[in-house]
């Protein structure tokens, strides 16, 4: 078994270190400000060969490795988690069904745009009444002439109010709990499909988060994933399962900002008159919150290699998800502790990190759905 990235992973890890730094650091504190995502950041990244990075080079992807994918994943994350979420929903939820149970055309026609930057992609499965539990959405899809009418509402969707096309999950056969669902490609231009509203959140304030509504929307039977009704619930799940593991870089990116931002703090604070640094209960913490960060990247990158292989579980996948989503709630927690008053002022960038975290306990399957993932994969 091999711990260490490989040269060649280690060239793109400072690649896109840099390119992040560059590109996406700049625009942190405007777009957390205006509560809105820079959206000409998907060309830039797009030119750069940073989208979609799993999308194969025959649809403009760079056809990198899911190891790869968290790389990139974990140093977007360190910089802006707001920003990061959108870009993942590019390069996952919103392309990885057309790429992997789409026709060719739609291939064409929609995976080489959203790998270029040109055409942004959202994923539309959470409703006001069903999130984790995928088999409780009420949103139907009613087979009409050559195509489908859909109707229903969806809402929490990132990218939901900049998305040119969307990824719905809707009913064909609502008598067939779960194994009724199909997923359909939605343009933004299709009639019957509307914004209904911008969501102001807790966290993740550049990322754009909207509720969306379909009234009669038709679309036509070639945008349905797959050649059947139904199969879609089994189309979802794999898409989650490589969904999940991203949350580990995404919680891993998180808490290595958190961690190197209260370190830079420490080295130059003082308490008492003594520096801060000499405080062995501060040097247990950090330890601690070390030793988190790092058993986090590696649950992270051996979910990736599990998921690289094609032998990568959903209970390998919750593991990953649970681990690290709460393994970095008590890092930012040991954080903002630490800088006491001071980790509560908007100008620290620990109370971003605070708020950010706490977001990834929820999508993809809240912690509560993760424990039960596990344990019916145990047998109990």
């Amino acid at each position: 078994m091999d711990f260490e990235l490989n040269r060649k992973q280690k060239e793109f890890q400072k690649k896109v270190r840099e390119a992040y730094e560059r590109e996406v650091g700049p625009l942190v504190e405007e777009y957390e400000s205006k509560e809105a995502f820079p959206t000409s950041l998907f060309g830039t990244l797009g030119r750069m060969g940073l989208l979609c990075l799993r999308c194969p080079k025959e649809y403009d992807g760079p056809g990198l490795d899911k190891v790869s994918e968290c790389i990139s994943t974990e140093e977007l994350n360190r910089i802006c988690a707001g920003i990061g979420a959108g870009i993942m929903v590019q390069g996952g939820l919103a392309t990885d069904p057309i790429l992997h149970f789409g026709s060719e055309d739609l291939k064409r026609k929609y995976l080489s745009p959203a790998a270029r930057g040109e055409k942004i992609g959202a994923f539309a499965l959470t409703e006001p009444d069903a999130g984790s539990d995928a088999a409780g959405i009420r949103t139907t899809a009613v087979k009409e002439r050559n195509g489908y009418r859909i109707n229903g509402t969806k809402t929490f969707i990132t990218n939901g109010t900049i998305c040119d096309f969307l990824i719905v999950a809707a009913y064909t056969d609502p008598a067939k709990r779960g194994i009724g669902i199909n997923l359909f490609v939605v343009d933004r231009g299709d009639i019957g499909f509307s914004v209904t509203k911008k969501l102001e959140k807790l966290g993740n304030h550049s990322a754009d988060t909207a509720e969306l509504a379909f009234d009669d929307c038709y679309v036509v039977k070639e945008r349905m994933l797959g050649e059947r009704e139904g199969g879609g619930l089994e189309q979802l799940e794999e898409t989650l399962k490589s969904g999940r593991i991203t949350y580990g870089a995404r919680s891993t990116g998180v808490g290595q900002a958190t961690f190197d931002a209260i370190l830079s703090y420490v080295k130059k604070s003082q308490r008492r008159g003594e520096p801060l640094r000499r405080s062995q209960a501060i040097r247990f913490v950090f330890a601690e919150m070390a030793m988190a960060i790092e058993v986090m990247r590696y649950t992270t990158y051996r979910g990736a290699w599990l998921f690289d292989q094609g032998i990568a579980s959903m209970k390998d996948a919750s593991i990953v998800k649970l681990f690290c989503t709460e393994s970095v709630q008590r890092v930012v927690q040991k954080a903002a502790a630490i800088q006491k008053s001071l980790g509560m002022v908007m100008e620290n960038p620990v109370q971003r990190f605070l708020r950010d975290a706490r977001l990834l306990k929820i999508p993809e399957g809240t912690s509560e759905i993760h424990h039960l993932v596990i344990a019916r994969e145990l047998g109990l």
